[in-house]
């Protein structure tokens, strides 16, 4: 069944046809019979424009197909490639017109050309252009053109009603854009799906504790870690401050948001501290705080850390990025 519509039916932004409506103002779905949105727009094309004059002495003359001029778009050269009786070499076409975007010189083509393609047909009576709404394909060596082999059909076309040719003249364009590899890679892996992580322990007898404690060893995002604390401070917090640290047992470069926090056990005044994306570069490498809180704040029974000689430590692990460049 074709479905040919009038010149207001298509004057919208985009014409939203189902594939058996196969004919819009005469254009049709493209070779590949690929879904085709067709819009109208005031603007002309960015690139090309291509006028015919005395568009039906071609047939007269044994004209079977227009190459125009080379131009340039996103670093390359184009041309359209018009039939006006059809591109018989792709199929029984002779009652449309056959129009092409293809790449100039196939010699300096690389692998591939990714582009975003549409062409125009003028009206001349609306002053607008109707065009095949952005199009992508691969222009490479073995195929260096794309296009509508059944763009708009001659009788459609010849029709002065429908303005496309005055005065025997007709107006064709083409917009490329060229889509360059520079898109920003993310991935996701269920491997760290252990992120973000929370884990908490219950050191007794916090008295008797020595030099440090250390946790057993925990696994979170793929690495081994534990925790190391001292209750009587190191480096700058030697006698005054309680020393507390994230360890990760290994050595590749890990990129870490954490936190510790020392829990209150009467109230919720826990102490807690934190750090955004710091970078473990070497093996056994440990970062915190050497003066994460005052020894006689963590010993004071009236505060609330030690309970029954008791404390409660907490660690999260938020975020984890492996292989951070140096």
């Amino acid at each position: 069944m074709r479905l040919l519509l009038t010149e207001k039916d298509i004057d919208c932004d985009y014409v939203n046809s189902y594939r058996q409506s196969s004919y819009i103002k005469g254009y049709v779905l493209p070779e590949d019979h690929e879904f085709s949105r067709m819009e109208t727009r005031e603007a002309p094309p960015a690139h090309f424009m291509f006028k015919i004059e005395s568009f039906s002495m071609s047939e007269l003359c044994g004209i079977d197909k227009f190459e125009t001029a080379e131009f340039a778009a996103g670093e390359y050269n184009w041309r359209l490639i018009i039939y006006p009786n059809g591109d018989n070499i792709v199929g029984k076409d002779s009652g449309y017109v056959s129009v092409y975007l293809a790449m100039a010189d196939k010699s300096s083509l690389p692998v591939d050309v990714n582009a975003i393609f549409s062409i125009f047909l003028y009206n001349h009576i609306s002053g607008k252009y109707l065009n095949s709404l952005g199009r992508t394909r691969r222009f490479r060596g073995m195929k260096s053109r794309w296009g509508f082999s059944k763009f708009i059909s001659k009788e459609s076309l010849k029709d002065p009603s429908n303005g496309y040719v005055v005065d025997d003249n007709c107006v064709f364009g083409a917009e490329v854009f060229v889509v360059k590899r520079e898109a920003v890679t993310q991935c996701f892996s269920l491997k760290y799906a252990d992120i973000p992580y929370k884990r908490d322990w219950k050191i007794t007898n916090f008295s008797k504790l020595e030099e440090h404690w250390r946790s057993e060893e925990f696994t979170a995002g793929g690495q081994k870690w534990n925790i190391l604390l001292y209750p009587n401070g190191i480096q700058s917090g030697a006698g005054s401050h309680v020393s507390l640290y994230l360890q990760r047992l290994g050595s590749e470069r890990v990129q870490v948001s954490y936190s510790i926090c020392i829990k209150n056990q009467v109230s919720d005044q826990h102490i807690k501290k934190s750090e955004t994306d710091r970078l473990f570069i070497t093996i056994d490498n440990a970062w915190g705080w050497s003066k994460f809180m005052e020894i006689a704040t963590m010993i004071d029974p009236e505060k609330g850390f030690i309970v029954n000689d008791s404390c409660l430590i907490n660690v999260e692990i938020s975020s984890l990025k492996l292989d951070v460049a140096q």
